[in-house]
């Protein structure tokens, strides 16, 4: 029987929950009633002002308000002017940090994904806990995980972009 993760699972370091999000499942209902279920296979953790390859590395702004926002809140973005890109906000309060859900399987990259999943900007602000439209249920079911470098991020210079922050599921 799966369960549904609420808020006190990402009410936690961002680190910790990226490497537990990976292997989780993904659950979407849509409109018509379909439901669609996706492990998650890959994340990547990005942790306050100080991760140069987070969004909040310069500071709160319009954009990145959601970041500062409770744990378990959607934050959805548009990268390189077409793909809508999910995170999850975790931590504390007025700490900027979260985990982007990188993969699923049968979904290489993080746009494959949302966009399987039907996601868009009207997901940004929603919790991830607390609605009917998406959630993460845990199975149970245990995985290897191995880290590797976060990915795309080059704008974050080599430090940032070379921490072992990527968490993925062996298979």
């Amino acid at each position: 029987m799966s369960e549904k993760l609420g808020e006190d699972f990402f009410h936690r370091d961002a680190l910790i929950v990226a490497r537990e999000l990976a292997g989780k499942i993904v659950v979407r209902k849509f409109e018509n009633g379909e439901v669609s279920k996706i492990r998650i296979t890959e994340t990547e953790a990005y942790c306050g002002e100080e991760d140069k390859g987070c969004h909040a590395s310069k500071g709160r702004t319009p954009r990145t308000e959601l970041l500062y926002g409770r744990p378990g809140i959607i934050y959805v973005y548009l990268c390189y002017g077409m793909h809508w890109l999910m995170n999850v906000i975790t931590g504390e309060d007025g700490h900027p940090e979260g985990v982007l859900l990188r993969a699923g399987e049968n979904f290489n990259g993080p746009a494959r994904l949302t966009k399987a999943l039907g996601v868009d900007k009207r997901f940004n602000g929603l919790s991830i806990c607390d609605n009917d439209e998406i959630w993460i249920e845990d199975d149970g079911k245990k995985f290897d995980i191995f880290t590797a470098p976060r990915v795309g991020i080059d704008y974050a210079g080599e430090e940032w972009k070379n921490k072992p922050w990527r968490f993925i599921i062996r298979t």
